[in-house]
């Protein structure tokens, strides 16, 4: 067991502050990685603040890392000492379930085992996540970072990617096909530029005349305000498909109205109790679903196809220090599009 520096959090709404973590010592299978970036999510702040009623403290948030391997152990054939790895949302499952056996270890039937905030038998009871110096998981849940890419921007991939990577490619995002991406934050600016390198014709949804310039420039084709009734209208009946990523309760009828027969929203953002008008599903043979985070093969199929057409996450660079004060402009949606932490700062 090693000792490592790390950020944590010891009650609800708690500041995050200095803490010393123990690592376990390096198994037969395991990877460890010292962390050079690790992405800001809202997760992090809810668990933080045990929005969710499931937080045990201390918790040591962090669950979009990127950094180097500095340790195998000796059955690791997939990973050397100096090579650029990841991890994302989990760091094991049961492997044995329909789910993790189709490589869907996201659904695990057991529940997968979260890079933090997990019961664990490594030391002090609890799966310590990213605001930390070094971090030690099985190599079967690690990913490799392709080399173009940038560290900075690619953290956050391990997250708000895969969120909206994974469901645009269930639902067949592609040519041929107009795919409308609701609410321009972390998820939504990932879901517009993989729609539009998937090669599907691209419309944000938004209620914010800037975000929709800035859509733009990250790939969308069209802009669709959603607070403009007349002009929204126009395009009801015309998307196959849409991927709503507001992170609060809201509305849904808006959006139905827009999906063609046989369209699909995939809900994304909130894990929140909606009223669904049954109405509106019915009478167009629509779609609601729901998609959580993908699973390491799709994760990785997801880096490889990041690195291919060139594309990260847009990012705001903090000093670990700092983290409390993003926490304050994460709430107000005052960060475009995400916050990283430059691990580098935690000495």
């Amino acid at each position: 067991m090693t000792f490592t520096n790390a950020y944590a959090a010891h009650q609800p709404k708690d500041q995050v502050k200095p803490f010393k973590i123990e690592r376990r010592t390096i198994g037969k299978e395991d990877v460890q990685i010292d962390i050079e970036y690790c992405g800001v999510c809202h997760t992090d702040l809810h668990f933080v603040n045990n929005d969710w009623g499931m937080t045990q403290y201390p918790v040591v948030p962090g669950h979009e890392i990127v950094g180097k391997v500095s340790a195998v152990g000796d059955s690791v054939n997939k990973f050397k000492v100096g090579e650029l790895a990841a991890i994302g949302c989990m760091v094991n499952s049961c492997g044995v379930c329909s789910s993790c056996t189709q490589g869907m270890e996201q659904y695990c039937q057991s529940g997968f085992v979260g890079t933090y905030n997990h019961p664990t038998e490594d030391p002090g009871g609890l799966t310590f996540g990213g605001y930390s110096k070094r971090i030690v998981a099985d190599e079967s849940f690690i990913l490799s970072v392709p080399e173009n890419l940038d560290l900075k921007g690619t953290a956050p991939l391990l997250c708000a990617g895969i969120t909206t990577y994974s469901p645009l490619k269930r639902w067949n995002a592609g040519p041929k096909m107009k795919v409308g991406i609701v609410g321009l934050g972390g998820l939504g600016h990932m879901g517009v530029k993989f729609s539009n390198a998937l090669g599907a014709h691209t419309v944000m949804i938004t209620s914010s005349e800037s975000k929709g310039e800035d859509a733009k420039k990250l790939g969308a084709d069209e802009v669709i305000l959603s607070t403009d009734t007349v002009s929204r209208n126009k395009h009801n009946g015309q998307f196959d498909f849409i991927l709503n990523t507001i992170p609060v309760k809201h509305s849904l009828d808006p959006y139905f109205d827009l999906l063609k027969i046989d369209g699909t929203m995939c809900v994304v953002g909130a894990p929140e109790l909606f009223n669904v008008n049954a109405g509106q599903l019915v009478f167009g043979r629509k779609t609601l679903a729901g998609s959580l985070i993908g699973g390491i093969k799709e994760t990785q199929e997801m880096l490889d196809f990041c690195s291919v057409n060139d594309i990260v996450s847009e990012v705001e660079m903090l000093q670990m220090e700092e983290i409390n004060i993003a926490y304050e402009r994460m709430v107000k949606s005052d960060v475009k599009y995400r916050f990283v932490i430059d691990m580098n700062s935690l000495n």
